[in-house]
């Protein structure tokens, strides 16, 4: 009999999750909740949680605790991993990007930096790194500038890793930013994936905390671009499922590719209802240019192979 699982997969506030697999574990982390910087969990088959640690070992001497988002983890050899990480800045006063190392998927995390890696304070901060490698084996850091703070337009940007991953090669390079209709104000979360000779660089947009939130995507040839961006967001609003967002692709033991994100259960929708953003999971593919996913679901769905 097939065995079968039913969203959310972690039913508790989770949000802002990423996954990465390491040999037969997955390990997701999460935006600050429960007294932990950054909440990690593990799982042998992406649908039977259970909670580790807190990843983050302490703020470095520029932070300030309390607002720890977004966090993403890239492998850089079987005893170094790279937690990049969302927090505030103290001198701007701006949610900046920090990168933490361990020796451990689940930490803990060490950031001894002087200043953070991305900080661009007068375009409103810098938040939701997220590290992709391409084909090649180069390393890559991926942003938003978080402009829809101070009435400023939002974009994503690029820019290469240094071999340590924890260092910035070059400048930056815009992608995308907010021109569509649906975004309003708003890209963020970025993942970029690649496959059959396309990069999909999937995004959140519009406002996080109701229905309008969503997850969008734009393809290109080569990495930089440019860019173009699919009329409409793939992953929306749906019945109980309100607001799905911040996701991350994963790929599961069979080659599978699947969709983790977080979004709000209807009737308890927002910060000020109390409501909780837990993480849910759905396949997800990608072909010829475009992104295939039919839609969130609360029904069962066969257990990714491990």
């Amino acid at each position: 009999m097939t065995r079968t699982f039913t969203n959310p997969v972690i039913n508790e506030n989770f949000p802002d999750p990423f996954v990465l697999r390491m040999g037969e574990w997955y390990y997701a982390y999460g935006t600050n909740g429960g007294g932990n910087d950054v909440p990690v969990q593990r799982s042998r088959d992406l649908v039977n949680w259970s909670f580790v640690g807190n990843a983050l070992a302490g703020q470095p001497r520029w932070a300030r605790a309390g607002l720890t988002w977004a966090p993403e983890v890239m492998a850089f050899a079987p005893d170094r991993y790279v937690l990049y990480y969302t927090t505030r800045d103290t001198l701007s006063d701006r949610q900046c990007l920090g990168a933490a190392v361990a020796t451990r998927p689940e930490g803990p995390f060490t950031d001894s930096s002087e200043r953070p890696l991305v900080c661009q304070a007068d375009l409103g901060g810098s938040i939701d790194a997220s590290p992709f490698r391409d084909t090649d084996g180069q390393r890559y850091l991926l942003w938003k500038n978080d402009g829809n703070c101070c009435n400023l337009s939002t974009g994503i940007y690029l820019q290469k890793l240094g071999a340590d991953g924890v260092s910035l090669v070059g400048t930056e390079k815009l992608l995308i930013s907010n021109d569509a209709l649906w975004e309003g104000a708003v890209v963020e979360a970025p993942s970029l994936h690649v496959s059959g000779g396309y990069y999909y660089l999937l995004y959140s947009g519009a406002s996080y905390d109701n229905e309008t939130y969503a997850v969008g995507y734009a393809t290109a040839r080569t990495l930089t671009g440019p860019y173009t961006k699919a009329p409409d967001p793939v992953v929306v609003t749906s019945g109980q499922v309100v607001g799905p967002g911040h996701q991350t692709v994963v790929t599961d033991g069979a080659g599978q590719t699947w969709l983790a994100y977080h979004a709000w259960t209807l009737g308890a929708v927002g910060d000020a209802s109390g409501g909780q953003r837990s993480m849910r999971l759905d396949r997800i593919g990608f072909q010829g240019g475009r992104v295939l996913f039919g839609g969130v679901t609360l029904t069962p769905q066969p257990v990714p192979t491990p």
